[in-house]
């Protein structure tokens, strides 16, 4: 490719940090000031590297038309009844957001109830949380700017649509619990902090607290209603019980699946909500997790993973609570994982399972947790659920990597549960009959067989010529099962392309053990079973190194950095999204706190130590022999408070320096800075398509794919 003339930057030497006696340079602090003229022209310099050589890509455009052509298609969410009404989410096929709409009956004419399209010319607001009162009547709704993770809380009648004039603002994380009386509802509001709060700030997100809002006041007039101020990382959880006479307190402190659980009986309180209310600890500690499902009374059952790491059902009498009383309802499975749980019809429960990363669905009884029967699902997940222990009946959506989603609907009063197809949702212009999913199973470095799905076309040919996307996440308990995307059937059908999905430790595909087994001082098993999966795709033939792309983003995306860093060998081109790069630092900006449950903070010195071996921006190193580093293109942009912009700043501007301006390393090494952007959720539809014509682009460019009709 010949050498790229990258960006002149400034390097300050003179800022080292000391750790634990060791010293560390951190020459590039400075692009940690996001408002800064000197960060500002960085960012510049690098979108004007990177936009002409993506923008040089020959098919560039018929990406784009192809990724636009396949992406209109309508999608639908499942109905969910509020009140006497139906809502449901519906997108017509490239509207920037997908529209609310209410129906009388299921039968009856759609009307639109909340149009997000509306809010902003370039479609950058979106919805972010909602919570429909006890009757129904009244909608309130969080809106998100420009992809941030601050919210408004507005409010509408229902099912008219009609505005009412509270606004709640600097909301973060929050709940959204209505009382019963339908006069108010629970919400988590953060302090002002000094300078801004619009998502391009790196302040820390600390003593978060628990207010009540009275419905037709004013926000300064809201009770506080839950604080720690001894614990200022503490975040606060809070549900209404379905009888509506409890307030049910779960408080985390970090990522980690575990939480305090608490609980104030709401009839109790002598001048109902006006001040800090009195609560029972039930749990005081962070050994597990307690997820609320539902309550008879003062029986409670919760979803936990107490001495269980695959996760149970249990009983807990709030007025005896004593551990010794507890008693589980549904047991653990030995192997599968129950992801989530549900109550319908008053005493019916939805039990989800994940085994080896599909879904299952069963039906138990409340009272005895025996199994009533299954729900006929094929292979896949369930991506939407509805129902509610006062209603009748449930919808779920299914969906897998060759089924843009089936939304069922499912009569939970009859003898014999027989869920029918509700809506079928559907693709044009592509013969899913063409191509397959199959699921393998490798060994990663210390022998642990490692599940991983591939997509491709049934007539593949195993000869080490084909394209692959390798996806990756493994970190936070969260699971990476089934999902679908016309972006990747682009990539299927037209550059001949391979999809691969590493199902890694440190997610929750194999429960707890699977997550534990991925983080703090066992997170360089993430980096072993990643790089795995790719010997595993060379050594049988479906790729070779140079044909291979690796794709994460923010675990993910320090995930691809570390095993460009560990292995640039295996990889022919490296796509890092919105990734966690300063593994020394990142516990100091926005919400970086929680991710320590996972990380580990090198303010401890037994954590640095397992730290400072892997930290992306700390292991870039010259090309060495004749292996340079993959083709590597960063993401990140303006508004993600999530995962700050700073640490793909930084980590570029020092692979620049180190690798790029060696004579070996004729790889482009560049990034692509956003803007009206965050870490990803809410996202217009005209910027993701954007995004991933930009990021096949630069793959094309990069290992030299065909394009073919």
């Amino acid at each position: 490719m010949g050498k790229f003339e990258y960006p002149d930057v400034r390097r300050d030497d003179t800022k080292i940090d000391n750790y634990h006696g060791q010293q560390i340079a951190d020459p590039y602090q400075w692009l940690e000031d996001p408002d800064s003229e000197e960060t500002k022209k960085f960012v510049d310099a690098q979108n004007d590297l990177s936009r002409p050589y993506i923008e040089a890509c020959p098919v560039r455009k018929k990406l784009q038309e192809r990724i636009t052509e396949m992406w209109d298609y309508p999608k639908y969410g499942c109905p969910k009844k509020h009140g006497s009404c139906y809502y449901y989410f519906y997108n017509t096929g490239l509207q920037n957001q997908s529209v609310l709409y209410v129906q009388d009956s299921l039968e009856g004419e759609a009307r639109v109830f909340l149009d997000p399209n509306k809010l902003s010319e370039d479609g950058t607001t979106s919805l972010r949380g909602t919570a429909f009162s006890e009757k129904g009547d009244i909608y309130a709704y969080g809106l998100s700017e420009k992809g941030s993770d601050w919210i408004t809380i507005k409010f509408k009648n229902a099912p008219s649509g009609e505005d009412l004039p509270d606004v709640l603002k600097r909301v973060k994380f929050s709940s959204m619990a209505w009382t019963h009386d339908g006069k108010g509802l629970f919400y988590n509001s953060y302090p002002e902090q000094e300078g801004k709060s619009d998502g391009t700030e790196t302040t820390s997100n600390l003593n978060q607290k628990l207010f009540y809002h009275r419905l037709g006041t004013d926000q300064s007039e809201d009770t506080l209603v839950v604080e720690f101020p001894d614990n200022p990382k503490w975040m606060i959880g809070a549900e209404v019980s379905d009888c509506g006479h409890y307030l049910v307190l779960a408080i985390s402190q970090g990522c980690d699946p575990v939480n305090r659980l608490y609980f104030t009986d709401l009839r109790t309180l002598p001048d109902g909500i006006n001040g800090l209310i009195p609560y029972v600890k039930v749990v005081d500690n962070f050994d597990a997790e307690y997820e609320y499902i539902t309550n008879e009374g003062s029986l409670f059952t919760f979803k936990t993973n107490l001495k269980s790491p695959n996760y149970k059902l249990i009983n807990i009498d709030f007025s005896k609570f004593e551990m010794e009383n507890w008693s589980t309802l549904v047991e653990e499975h030995e192997k599968n994982v129950l992801e989530w749980s549900a109550i319908v019809n008053g005493n019916k429960l939805v039990l989800c399972y994940l085994q080896d990363v599909k879904n299952q669905l069963y039906v138990h009884g409340l009272s005895d947790g025996k199994r009533i029967c299954q729900l006929p699902l094929e292979v896949g997940t369930v991506v939407g659920y509805s129902g509610k222990k006062k209603l009748t009946e449930i919808f779920y959506q299914f969906m897998s990597f060759l089924t843009p989603g089936i939304i069922y609907r499912c009569d939970m009063t009859t003898d014999q549960l027989e869920p029918k197809v509700f809506r079928d949702i559907k693709v044009k212009n592509f013969d899913f009959d063409k191509f397959t999913t199959e699921q393998v199973f490798y060994s990663s470095k210390d022998g642990t067989k490692i599940p991983m799905f591939l997509v491709h076309r049934k007539d593949i040919k195993k000869d080490g010529s084909n394209p692959v996307m390798l996806y990756g996440y493994g970190g936070f308990n969260i699971p990476i099962s089934a999902s679908f995307s016309v972006s990747r059937l682009v990539f299927l059908q037209h550059l001949g392309g391979v999809y691969a999905v590493a199902n890694i430790r440190g997610g929750g595909e194999y429960g707890e053990t699977w997550h534990k087994g991925g983080i703090l001082g066992n997170k360089q098993n993430v980096f072993d079973d990643f790089q795995a999966a790719a010997k595993y795709l060379i050594e049988n033939k479906y790729s070779s190194h140079n044909k291979i792309t690796i794709n994460g983003g923010s675990n993910g995306g320090l995930l691809v950095a570390a095993c460009i860093n560990q292995a640039p060998q295996l990889f022919g081109c490296a796509i890092a999204q919105v990734g966690v790069m300063d593994m020394l630092k990142f516990h100091k900006f926005t919400i970086g706190h929680a991710w320590t449950t996972d990380y580990g903070c090198s303010e401890k010195e037994e954590d640095f130590k397992w730290l400072i071996k892997y930290s992306p921006l700390h292991n870039i190193h010259e090309p060495e022999g004749d292996n340079q580093y993959p083709s590597t293109l960063l993401l990140t942009a303006d508004h993600d408070d999530r995962v700050v912009p700073l640490h793909s700043l930084k980590f570029i501007a020092q692979l620049q320096h180190v690798a790029g301006r060696h004579e070996k390393q004729t790889n482009p090494l560049m990034i692509r800075v956003d803007t009206k952007s965050g870490h990803g959720a809410g996202k217009p539809t005209a910027k993701i398509i954007e995004e991933l014509s930009d990021v096949y682009s630069f793959i094309y460019q990069s290992i030299g794919l065909q394009w073919s009709d």
